[in-house]
């Protein structure tokens, strides 16, 4: 039994086929059937099962799992030992991170962090959440701050909850109501950002699970800019509760609550690769961040009165 396989096992596992697994681990399709099969042989029997076009665990593939998850987990935990022997005292630290994180969470983290490691330098790279998890897999970063991600090769690490809300202007007209149904909501201004990225997705679905169609009136490439668009009343937009602490508390935006849905959840991650230990700064970091983000965000309501107009 051989650590490469079961990693296979667990991306098989979790994409729920050969064919995404190899996708996944970038590797070929034969080389995956190969590895499952000796890892078969070795065990003696089947971890997989097909049966009327479906993919499945074995009940010895369902004893395996947690197993194979706990194998893994200490595998990093020695790698990370054996290369704490050897600490860098400064050197570079390369991540990536989602757009909105660049934006509204790490200025203040990376501040304190270098004002503590003056000889480490930071680059940061971003992109959305697909490619900050290419990046981090290609071993082009250290470690990589996305949303809600995960993959077999990475250990992800979550710091809070951050999840999409609806806000507007406290003196845009649909403003007059704190409630709403969601059909209700189906009529009035939507301000919408980066077509095709996790969160358009999240909100378009909340509405086609009810078989209706948000009233979009203004697409923007950015979560800044939307913010912007709604500040100067344009419409009501979903949007990260990390971009819009401060004008939520300050009273600029408000937000509302659809009675009749469930909240569109997310969360803030970490996403670590399994086969790189991470260096005495990137841990460092890691602790920076989760110290940044351990107290939960809490808005309260504001009792700014509404504006019509």
């Amino acid at each position: 039994m051989e650590i490469l396989q079961l990693e296979t096992f667990l991306a098989v596992a979790t994409y729920g086929g050969f064919h995404r697994a190899a996708d996944a681990l970038r590797i070929s399709q034969p080389a995956v059937s190969a590895r499952i099969s000796t890892l078969e042989d070795s065990l003696g029997t089947r971890l997989f099962e097909r049966e009327h076009g479906k993919f499945s665990l074995s009940l010895a593939g369902k004893a395996l799992r947690p197993h194979a998850e706990q194998l893994l987990r200490q595998v990093a935990i020695a790698r990370q030992a054996v290369h704490e022997m050897h600490p860098i005292a400064g050197g570079a630290l390369p991540i990536a991170a989602s757009l909105s994180i660049c934006t509204y969470l790490l200025p203040e983290v990376l501040k304190k962090y270098q004002q503590s490691h003056p000889k480490v330098v930071v680059s940061v790279r971003s992109g959305n959440s697909a490619q900050v998890l290419k990046m981090v897999l290609d071993g082009e970063v250290d470690l990589g701050l996305a949303r809600s991600l995960n993959h077999p090769e990475v250990e992800t690490i979550q710091l809070r909850d951050d999840p999409l809300i609806l806000v507007g202007h406290p003196g845009h007209p649909s403003m007059a109501r704190r409630k709403l149904r969601l059909e209700e909501l189906e009529s009035m201004p939507i301000i919408s950002y980066d077509r095709g990225s996790s969160d358009w997705t999240l909100m378009n679905g909340l509405f086609r699970r009810d078989g209706l169609l948000p009233n979009i009136v203004l697409e923007v490439e950015t979560i800044e800019a939307c913010k912007r668009m709604v500040l100067r009343k344009l419409g009501l937009a979903f949007l990260p509760q990390i971009a819009v602490v401060d004008e939520l508390r300050r009273g600029k935006l408000c937000p509302l609550e659809i009675t009749n849905s469930e909240p569109l959840r997310r969360s803030l991650d970490v996403i670590i690769p399994r086969r790189r230990p991470l260096s005495i700064s990137a841990k460092e970091l890691v602790a920076g961040l989760r110290e940044a983000t351990e107290t939960a965000v809490k808005i309260a309501p504001s009792r700014r009165k509404f504006h019509r107009g």
